[in-house]
C-alpha cells in the first residue's frame, strides 16, 4: 500500500508505542501525540530506536482542546485514537478527568476527523465496558454494563464514536482489545505488578483479588490487530473485539509467572489493591470469531502455550535493568 499520513493519539503510552514501531516499520508516514509535560517527556517514544523515532513526527499536546486537536487531525487520512486514561482505581478518585479525557477528547478527535475529511478512525474501546460476564465467552453482542467511572466513561466515548458514523458518515471502527501485557506496560496493571515484585527480590508479593479472570493479550497480537482492522475493508460502523479466547484467574497468573522464573512465591491480598465489591468484574474472556471473519485476524499468542511465551518476552523485557528501574515494586500504583 502507498505511504499514508496517519495520526496516533496516545502514542507515548504502552499499546500506543508499540503501534508507532509498527506503522513505521510499514512504511507509514506516522505523526504521534504525546501529552504534553514540561520535563519534555515523550514518554515510551523516548525508549524507541533512533532511527524510529526519527521517522516520526511527534507533537505533545492534550486531546481536550478542541482547536489543537483539529490541527493535528488535518492533512492525515487514518487516525487510530488511544488516548485515554485508563487506571480503574484513579477513575474512582478522579472520574472528572476520565469524562473530560475519555468523552470529551473523544468528541473532539470526531468532530475534527469529520470535519477535515479522515478516511478512517479506529477507535480503542475496552473489555471493560462488558462488566462481568452473562454469557461466555464474550462476543461483542454483549451487553455493556459499566462497573467502574472509567468503564463508564468508554462506554459513552464508544456510543460518541458510532453515533458519528451513523450520524455523520464517520468512517469509524471500533476495536476492542481485552487485557493488553507486553513490554512498557506500566506498573497500574496486575502483570507487571506482580513480575516487577518477583525481579527485585519480594518472595512475598501483595495482589488486589485473586478469583477474578481475564483474557490476557500479548501487545505484538493487539497492535496487528489495529492494522488488520485499518487496512481491512470490514468493519466500519461496528465493533471488533481483539482478545486470546483463553481466560485465567489472576492467582493463577502469578503462579505461572512464579513458575517460569523459577521462585517460589507467597501470595497476600491487599486491602488497598481491591475495587469495591461491585465494581469488580469477575470473568472476561473474549470471543474473537468476528475479528477471524472479518478482518482476518487471529492472536499469534493464544492459549496456555501462548500466554507462557507471551509472558517470557515480558520478564526478559523487565530483566533489562534500565527497564526495571522504572518501576516502583514496593509502592501501590492506582
Amino acid at each position: 500500500m502507498p505511504s499514508r499520513r496517519v495520526l496516533v493519539t496516545g502514542a507515548d503510552g504502552f499499546i500506543g508505542s508499540h503501534l508507532v514501531e509498527e506503522l513505521v516499520a510499514t512504511g507509514e508516514q506516522v505523526r504521534a501525540l504525546a501529552l504534553y509535560n514540561s520535563f519534555n517527556s515523550w514518554g515510551w517514544l523516548d525508549t524507541l530506536a533512533p532511527h524510529v523515532r526519527a521517522d516520526v513526527e511527534v507533537i505533545a499536546g492534550d486531546i481536550r482542546d478542541s482547536h489543537f486537536v483539529r490541527e493535528i487531525v488535518a492533512g492525515c487520512e487514518v487516525v487510530y485514537h488511544l488516548a485515554a486514561l485508563i487506571a480503574i482505581p484513579y477513575s474512582y478518585v478522579a472520574p472528572g478527568a476520565y469524562v473530560a479525557t475519555n468523552v470529551g477528547g473523544t468528541l473532539n478527535v470526531l468532530i475534527a476527523a469529520r470535519d477535515c475529511g479522515v478516511s478512517k478512525v479506529i477507535h480503542t474501546s475496552t473489555s471493560e465496558v462488558y462488566g462481568s460476564a452473562q454469557s461466555l465467552p464474550i462476543s461483542e453482542s454483549h451487553p455493556l454494563q459499566a462497573q467502574s467511572p472509567y468503564a463508564a466513561t468508554k462506554i459513552a466515548a464508544d456510543q460518541l464514536a458510532l453515533s458519528f458514523y451513523r450520524s455523520f458518515d464517520l468512517p469509524v471502527a471500533l476495536l476492542r482489545p481485552f487485557n493488553t501485557y507486553g513490554p512498557r506496560q506500566s506498573a497500574r496493571a496486575v502483570l507487571p505488578t506482580i513480575i516487577t515484585q518477583i525481579l527485585s527480590g519480594k518472595r512475598v508479593i501483595h495482589l488486589g483479588a485473586l478469583s477474578p479472570t481475564r483474557d490476557f493479550t500479548f501487545v505484538k497480537d493487539t497492535v496487528r490487530a489495529f492494522r488488520c482492522l485499518a487496512m481491512s475493508d470490514h468493519g466500519v460502523g461496528d465493533v471488533i473485539n481483539s482478545g486470546s479466547n483463553f481466560e485465567v484467574a489472576i492467582g493463577d497468573a502469578a503462579r505461572l509467572i512464579a513458575e517460569v522464573l523459577g521462585v517460589d512465591v507467597a501470595i497476600e491480598q491487599d486491602d488497598e489493591r481491591m475495587r469495591p465489591t461491585k465494581s469488580e468484574v469477575e470473568r472476561l474472556w473474549a470471543d474473537n470469531t468476528k475479528a477471524a471473519r472479518l478482518i482476518g485476524w487471529v492472536p499469534e499468542y493464544a492459549g496456555l502455550d501462548g500466554f507462557r511465551r507471551g509472558l517470557a518476552e515480558t520478564i526478559e523485557w523487565l530483566r533489562e535493568p534500565t527497564h526495571l528501574a522504572r518501576y516502583k515494586a514496593d509502592q501501590y500504583n492506582r
